[in-house]
């Protein structure tokens, strides 16, 4: 299957944000996500940031089961 996608290299992010780092990163997005996967860290801290992410910018956020799958 052909894969239309691009892959960027963002300089001005680390690999070890902090909830805060992320958002402050979110929030100056120019238009909300369809959707945001949140699938690294601990399952607490992920369901905290997914809570977060509802609750302060109101955007839809997932933290996906092993194996579940999504029609993107």
């Amino acid at each position: 299957m052909p894969v239309n996608a691009e892959v960027a290299h963002l300089d001005m992010l680390s690999a070890h944000a902090d909830a805060d780092e992320l958002m402050r990163w979110l929030s100056a997005c120019p238009r909300p996500p369809r959707n945001i996967f949140i699938v690294h860290g601990e399952p607490e801290a992920s369901e905290a940031l997914r809570i977060r992410i509802g609750r302060e910018l109101g955007w839809p956020s997932v933290v996906p089961r092993l194996d579940q799958e999504f029609v993107l």
